[in-house]
């Protein structure tokens, strides 16, 4: 027999977890005990809103599922912003909140806190524990669902006596979801029919969002642009998915994209949505996105499907699994022309800033940075400018190294999120391009950078 709290850390060991996030209060103590005994290295922060954003950025670095532990109360609360922005973007996270005593719950006890309730619109999923015997068969649930089909944050609230309650300890392998299923493989109808329709196109575009990294698929799609001769725009999300000095990349599309990009959209005759959500940054006015284009829509999420966008050849499964198929299928459209004539538009409407003498334009820092790494560090920003002359300048050339708040756009997530991003890949070069005030809503995090001794580089564009 073991108490809640040892069940929690050993369940922790078993999904492979490595690194936690967090900040101790008294409904958590008992699991903070046990963490002293464990192979778990927790990352001391100075505000649980930093906690979620340091876990939202191991979680995009690594590809692992970040984990969080706050108290109850307004410990949880000050997690909500960080959770939602994890969500907005489908990061794979799982949080533990600590909760009054079960007795205690419904009477407005001190620190407590309805965090299911003030999430539920944020999470895939919540629990609240009632029965220790349960406990290790929920935190199986919790990674099993926060890191398959659409990823997203999972909390379980712990009240503080199911931490210290006994009980005996058996991890399961497999949990039986009721009404829950993992896409896999496409039909294979719907596969040919869309590699039929490439073949047909004389003016494709793919068009990648962050599906694509989730999914670890950005050499399938890289292979299906060469191999189909098929220029690449991005979402905010989608940088890395191809390398971005690649002839066929086109940058990022949307309001704060290329032109070139969104010339290219708008006189396309077929678009191929991969991992992407067709956001309002992106279409801007739906009834004039481009007018002349059929859309082919892969996405794991069928509820992202034509949801903004009429998705004429739905493709629902796993991007990588989808791409794998249509490489299979894939018919080479005549795309000569097209890829001239996009050509003439880089030449013609390439990204560019006015220098003013010897004032240092923010671009031209960026454009350094890039310079002096290659495109192969890992980024974190802010959100404002800042983020947007990041994805403009910094050319990205790998998946997982451009880490933004894209959906819900949190200023104060580029600190932390560079925190989580070099404790989880401790040998990459990690810096932070941060906004002068999107800097100061999580500066307290320096104290974490100090203490947990991380190289990570921090550049404020004032």
């Amino acid at each position: 027999m073991i108490t809640g709290a040892e069940i929690i850390v050993k369940s922790l060991e078993e999904e492979g977890v490595e690194v936690v996030f967090g900040y101790p209060g008294g409904a958590v103590i008992p699991l903070y005990d046990k963490l002293y005994d464990s192979s778990l290295n927790h990352v001391l922060v100075r505000h649980e809103q930093a906690a979620a954003h340091a876990a939202d950025g191991y979680a995009r670095a690594t590809g692992k599922t970040g984990v969080v532990i706050a108290t109850s109360g307004p410990g949880a609360t000050n997690l909500v912003t960080g959770i939602a922005t994890a969500a907005m973007d489908s990061i794979p996270m799982v949080v533990f909140t600590g909760q009054v005593a079960l007795p205690a719950i419904g009477r407005d006890s001190f620190q407590e806190a309805d965090i299911t309730g003030i999430t539920l619109p944020i999470v895939k999923h919540s629990y609240l524990v009632r029965d220790v015997n349960k406990l290790a068969a929920t935190i199986r649930a919790a990674f099993h669902l926060a890191g398959t089909g659409r990823c997203g944050p999972v909390l379980i609230d712990l009240p503080r006596d199911i931490q210290t309650t006994e009980a005996e300890f058996s991890y399961p392998q497999e949990i039986p979801f009721r009404g829950y299923r993992v896409p896999g493989e496409p039909k294979a109808a719907m596969v040919y029919q869309a590699a039929k329709t490439i073949g047909l196109s004389r003016k494709p575009v793919i068009y990648a969002g962050g599906g694509v990294i989730a999914s670890g698929a950005a050499e399938e799609l890289t292979e299906l642009a060469e191999k189909a001769q098929i220029p690449v725009t991005t979402t905010l999300m989608g940088k890395g998915s191809i390398p971005e000095d690649h002839t066929l990349s086109l940058g990022m599309l949307g309001m704060h994209g290329t032109a070139y990009a969104n010339y290219a959209i708008s006189h396309s005759d077929l678009i191929v949505a991969i991992g992407a959500r067709f956001d309002d940054r992106v279409t801007g006015r739906l009834d004039t996105f481009a007018p002349q284009a059929k859309v082919i829509h892969i996405d794991i999420d069928l509820a992202e499907i034509g949801k903004n966008i009429r998705a004429h050849y739905p493709l629902h499964g796993d991007v990588k699994m989808v791409l794998q198929e249509l490489l299979k299928r894939i018919e080479v459209p005549q795309t000569g022309e097209w890829l001239e004539r996009i050509a003439r538009w880089k030449e013609e409407y390439p990204l560019a800033y006015q220098q003013n003498g010897d004032e240092i334009k923010p671009q031209f820092i960026v454009e350094q940075i890039c310079e002096l790494t290659r495109g192969e560090a890992i980024i974190t920003t802010e959100v404002g400018q800042n983020q947007m002359w990041a994805a403009q300048y910094y050319k990205v050339m790998k998946p997982r190294c451009f880490l933004s708040s894209g959906g819900l756009g949190t200023m104060g997530y580029g600190l932390p999120a560079a925190v989580g991003a070099q404790v989880g890949c401790p040998d990459d070069l990690v810096i932070s391009i941060s906004g002068d005030g999107s800097f100061q809503m999580n500066m307290q995090e320096l104290a974490t950078i100090v203490q947990c001794q991380l190289p990570v580089k921090i550049a404020i564009l004032n």
